[in-house]
C-alpha cells in the first residue's frame, strides 16, 4: 500500500496524509452486495441522544461481506480490490465457479485474477480459508472464528494478523495482534494472510472536515466546561480538572474495564506479559 502526500496548497492539505489507493480496481461496487444503512445521529429507539459527537457525514451504502467463507470446495476468481466504507480494510469481489458473487477481507497481496478457494483440504496459501488444525505452525491469518460457524471475529481491520504458534489437542494457540496468547477451537476456520490496507494507521485527516463527512463532530474536553456538566469542570482559570474520567465519573486511564468471561480460561498471556495458565 502506498501513502500519498498533499502539496501545501490550502491550510487543509498542508499536513493531510491520505491514501494513495493503489490496490483499488474499481469504484463501483457490485449492486447485488449492497445493503441499505441508516445512520442513527447518535440517537436510540426513543429519539434521545444516548452518544455524543455523531451525527452528520455522507451517506453509506452497507457491503454484504462473507465473513463465513462457507462455500467449501468451489474455487473463486478474485474480480476486484474495492474500497469499503463501513471497515478499515480493502474488500475483494469474488466470482464462484458456480455463478455467485461474494466479498471477503481482501488480504494483503492479493491480485485480480487469483484463484482462491475455502474448504478442509485447501493449500494454506494467501486467500484461502481452512481450518486451524490443517495449517502449519507459524502461518500467518486473519478473519478468525472464536466458535465453529460463527464466522470471523478476529483480525479483521486494516494490517491486523493473528500468528499460529502452537497445537494443544482441541485447541490451537494464536498469538493476538495485541501480543497476547489466547487459546482457539482448532476446528475454527481462518483466512491466510495479513489484512489490507497496512498503512491505514499512518493517514491523517488534515483538517477537521474530513472528520465531518465521516459522522464525527467535534467533541468538547471536559476541562473547559463548568462543575455541573462534567466532573473535571470547573476551577479558578486553566485547571487541570484532575484524574481523566468520563462524564459519568469513571477512570479514563488505568481502570481495567474487561469483567469476568468464560473465555478467560482460554487466555494464556495477556498483552501486558503476565500469564494466565
Amino acid at each position: 500500500m502506498a501513502l500519498r502526500k498533499y502539496k501545501p496548497m490550502t491550510a487543509g492539505t498542508r499536513w493531510r496524509i491520505g491514501n494513495a489507493y493503489a490496490e483499488i480496481t474499481t469504484d463501483t461496487p457490485e449492486k447485488s452486495l449492497l445493503e441499505k444503512k441508516n445512520g442513527t445521529g447518535g440517537r436510540n429507539a426513543q429519539g434521545r441522544r444516548s452518544m455524543r459527537y455523531i451525527g452528520g457525514g455522507h451517506a453509506k451504502q452497507y457491503r454484504i461481506v462473507d465473513f463465513k467463507r462457507n462455500k467449501k470446495d468451489i474455487p473463486a476468481k478474485v474480480a476486484s480490490i474495492e474500497y469499503d466504507p463501513n471497515r478499515s480494510a480493502f474488500i475483494a469481489l469474488l466470482n464462484y465457479a458456480d455463478g455467485e458473487k461474494r466479498y471477503i477481507i481482501a488480504p494483503q497481496g492479493l491480485q485480480v485474477g487469483t484463484e482462491v478457494l475455502s474448504g478442509d483440504a485447501v493449500a494454506p496459501e494467501l486467500g484461502n480459508a481452512l481450518m486451524l488444525k490443517n495449517m502449519p505452525l507459524g502461518t500467518v491469518v486473519h478473519n478468525i472464528e472464536m466458535q465453529p460457524g460463527q464466522g470471523g471475529k478476529i483480525a479483521r481491520s486494516a494490517g491486523t494478523s493473528a500468528q499460529l504458534s502452537n497445537k494443544e489437542e482441541k485447541y490451537a494457540v494464536l498469538k493476538m495482534p495485541s501480543g497476547e496468547l489466547r487459546k482457539v477451537l482448532i476446528n475454527c476456520y481462518a483466512t491466510v494472510g495479513v489484512a489490507s490496507n497496512s498503512d491505514h494507521s499512518l493517514q491523517s485527516m488534515g483538517k477537521a472536515g474530513r472528520n465531518r463527512w465521516k459522522g464525527i463532530k467535534p467533541r468538547n474536553r471536559g476541562v473547559a466546561m463548568n462543575p455541573v456538566d462534567h466532573p473535571m469542570g470547573g476551577g479558578e482559570g486553566r485547571a487541570s480538572g484532575g484524574h481523566p474520567r468520563s462524564r459519568t465519573g469513571k477512570y479514563a486511564k488505568g481502570l481495567k474495564t474487561r469483567k469476568h468471561k468464560g473465555s478467560d480460561k482460554l487466555i494464556i498471556q495477556r498483552k501486558n506479559g503476565k500469564k494466565l495458565a
